[in-house]
């Protein structure tokens, strides 16, 4: 067993560069890092691939929101996971939930059987779930190898003592301790929970090479603004893999 996973969340090839620079082990490469994240383009990923040599854990999500999906959603998923592990993904990161907070076993299982050797992530649809101990089973007897948690709740911390439960009776499965994961918090998150896996995305936030600034319109979500750029820091991966090692 690897002594750490130190995993970077990108949506860019400056942040990936970051990431590799500060010493991450492993990307989850997705787009829309602002919203949650939602699957890359194809292109993204050769690049990301090209550019940095790390494995690559591609995020397999159609759009922003919950974690029903309809069968038209369900088929791109599928399409998506097959084009990304014939183009050399490390792994791929799904996840699928019924109406009443389950996992969506069909689903599931159709997307791990897509992704052929791929390592497997259960995203934070865990997060949501009904029941998190029985989840955790059924991920384990579906062929799932890591499951990425808050502990249910808004942040690792908020989550620990739930994390640390799930380390206890994580099997063969990898526990991936994310959401508010921080150089300033590691040390301690690792001593609550007993993890050893932990993602993080390390933004920080640039400013628009823009001059000229039409600040009336919006593109997106009201609230974002189009003038700034989010980038992973490669300084506070850096700082995050040194604390890993003193372990």
């Amino acid at each position: 067993m690897e002594k750490y996973v130190l995993e970077v969340c990108v949506d860019s090839v400056e942040s990936a560069l970051a990431a590799k620079a500060g010493g991450a082990t492993r990307l989850e490469l997705c787009a829309n890092l602002v919203i949650g994240g939602t699957t890359p383009g194809y292109a993204l990923f050769e690049q990301i691939k090209r550019e940095t040599g790390l494995p690559v854990r591609t995020l397999i999500r159609p759009r922003f929101g919950d974690f029903l999906y309809t069968e038209y959603e369900y088929q791109q998923m599928l399409q998506d996971i097959r084009h990304f592990a014939q183009a050399g993904a490390d792994g791929v990161v799904i996840g699928s939930l019924n109406a009443d907070g389950t996992l969506q076993e069909e689903q599931m299982r159709g997307m791990i059987e897509a992704a052929g050797k791929c390592g497997i992530t259960l995203h934070r649809a865990f997060d949501v779930c009904v029941d998190p101990i029985a989840a955790l089973q059924k991920a384990e007897e579906l062929g799932v190898n890591t499951i990425l948690t808050s502990g249910q709740e808004a942040d690792c911390l908020a989550g620990s003592v739930l994390l640390a439960e799930l380390v206890k009776h994580s099997g063969s499965l990898t526990i991936m301790a994310g959401a508010g994961v921080t150089s300033s918090n590691l040390a301690e998150l690792a001593a609550k929970t007993g993890a050893h896996a932990f993602h993080m995305s390390g933004k920080k936030m640039l400013p628009s090479g823009m001059c000229y600034r039409n600040e009336r319109v919006h593109m997106g979500l009201e609230g974002l603004s189009e003038f700034t750029i989010y980038r992973t820091d490669e300084e506070e991966i850096r700082r995050a893999a040194e604390i890993l090692k003193s372990l």
